[in-house]
């Protein structure tokens, strides 16, 4: 039997006969809502994250200008699920007893190839006083001294945008996320000049600091535009954030239940554990959400809580996607079930990371290392380990090399680092070769450097070929010789592991 489609209207009418017990609605009115937030890449993680907590926040303080456009970044495929849906979607929450909640908060969707115009009219707008990010790692296009890429091309066509701007709309269509903003920053110059924050969401060091240095280097790229440089000195923030919340790919049985659940066919359903955190630096320019009172933290320094995240939660998970794609397995949950694996995920924490950091107030890193490793566990999250292992060379700085680097300098050998990066050395060489099968399929090597990649993995020594790539590794990491022989002996460790092969 074909379901009705979730919208507006059938929503309406399914409330209208009662809602099962874990089934429950927009915590707000979506009609009553206006376009307060500009959310850039609006896809799975940023609604199941933050579009949940602003329409909470909005709910518990009773405001009604907290509607967010959702802008998608690489393709229109977010806008052809939501669109027709009212901007409504689901949010299925895994876990013995699955929930499902209706999410209103998405008042429109846009999508830059055709709608760039009505995105900057709307980064403009002094009635939007927040512009959010989760666009990745590679989303920001920065270079191996992670600075703006100001000569790719993509890049020189939203430079090129943005001097138009500095006298008139230009209509062309955006092709990147930082030369988006950048361009809705000059014309927000240009006509409100209302101050602005803008807070990217994506796993970055300092993710505040990383944004605000790339929008300066992009207007000192432009001709012209020193007034508009002082205005975002002065009237623009950007606080740094920790996120957290495992948001897998939706697969046909989270469909199955979540329809078994909502009556309605959702084709903007996104998938989410219970957990859910959110810390967020309180440096803002103007009106913002009441986050707070929906869960999320607010500190005047979020550097502990991004190193601890980054290095405990993400490089695990890289780790455990790695290895355990080379074992065959589909997911994390598979992966960590796994005795040498759980053990190796373990000891990369308590051997290489735990020296590096310093506990964030009223958290415990041993209990923090534990809690992640069993969320990882939960099958219910479906997260895959060919889905976390795509783009590696973007990764890999942040998650896994800063803790390589930190313990070098403190005179010891990462040997646990080096293990994760043999894996990835091992993975990249597998799918650049075509070799690797995971769940009846081939995995393709998925990463912006794949043909340098590929080049560099079918050399006779691909760990001096790939350690020498600095886009990925930094040059204390890179020269380092025992570091490299630290890599290469995990290698044959790990190639001589019959599961491996």
């Amino acid at each position: 039997m074909t379901l009705p489609r979730l919208s507006a209207a059938t929503w309406e009418a399914r409330v209208a006969r009662g809602l099962p017990e874990h089934v429950r609605g927009p915590a707000v009115d979506p009609a009553a809502l206006t376009v307060g937030q500009v959310h850039l890449g609006v896809g799975a993680f940023h609604r199941a994250h933050q579009a949940v907590c602003t329409e909470d926040a909005a709910a518990a303080t009773g405001e009604t200008r907290w509607g967010v456009l959702g802008v998608t970044q690489r393709s229109p495929r977010v806008v052809e699920q939501l669109a027709p849906q009212d901007g409504l979607y689901g949010v299925l929450t895994t876990g013995p007893d699955p929930s499902l909640r209706v999410v209103g908060s998405l008042r429109d969707v846009a999508f830059p190839g055709r709608d760039t115009p009505r995105v900057l009219d709307a980064l403009a707008a002094p009635t939007t006083h927040v512009v959010t990010l989760t666009v990745t790692e590679k989303g920001y296009h920065r270079g191996a001294d992670g600075g703006l890429r100001t000569t790719a091309p993509d890049v020189v066509a939203d430079l090129a945008g943005a001097a138009v701007e500095l006298q008139h709309d230009d209509g062309t269509a955006s092709r990147t996320a930082v030369g988006l903003l950048v361009r809705g920053l000059v014309r927000r110059h240009r006509t409100s000049g209302a101050p602005l924050t803008v807070v990217p969401c994506d796993n970055l060091a300092g993710n505040g600091a990383v944004l605000r240095r790339l929008v300066e280097q992009a207007l000192a790229a432009v001709p012209r535009t020193d007034e508009v440089a002082a205005w975002v000195a002065s009237s623009v923030r950007f606080p740094s954030t920790t996120v957290d919340r495992i948001v897998p790919a939706t697969a046909p049985e989270h469909r199955a239940a979540a329809a078994a659940l909502l009556g309605l066919e959702d084709e903007g359903l996104v998938v989410g554990e219970p957990f859910f955190q959110w810390v967020v630096e309180d440096d803002f320019a103007g009106p913002r959400p009441a986050w707070e009172l929906a869960g999320a933290t607010f500190t005047h320094d979020a550097a502990p809580f991004e190193r601890a995240k980054l290095r405990v939660l993400n490089a695990t998970h890289s780790a455990l996607a790695y290895h355990g794609a080379l074992r065959g397995y589909a997911t994390i949950a598979q992966a960590v079930a796994d005795p040498d694996l759980e053990a190796m995920a373990r000891a990369l924490v308590d051997e290489d990371v735990l020296p590096t950091l310093t506990a964030p107030d009223g958290l415990s890193l041993d209990a923090y290392r534990d809690d992640v490793l069993q969320r990882f566990a939960d099958p219910g999250t479906g997260h895959t380990t060919v889905q976390v292992a795509t783009d590696g060379s973007q990764k890999l700085p942040q998650r896994l090399l800063g803790t390589a680097a930190d313990r070098l300098a403190a005179g010891a050998v990462p040997h646990a680092v080096a293990r994760a990066v043999a894996g990835w050395v091992a993975y990249v060489r597998a799918t650049a070769a075509g070799d690797l099968v995971v769940d009846g399929r081939r995995v393709p090597l998925d990463d912006p450097l794949a043909r340098r990649l590929a080049e560099a993995a079918a050399g006779p020594d691909p760990v001096d070929r790939l350690l020498a790539l600095r886009e990925v590794f930094p040059e204390p990491v890179a020269t380092s010789t025992a570091f490299r022989d630290a890599v290469r002996a995990a290698l044959r460790e790990l190639t001589l592991t019959p599961a491996a092969r």
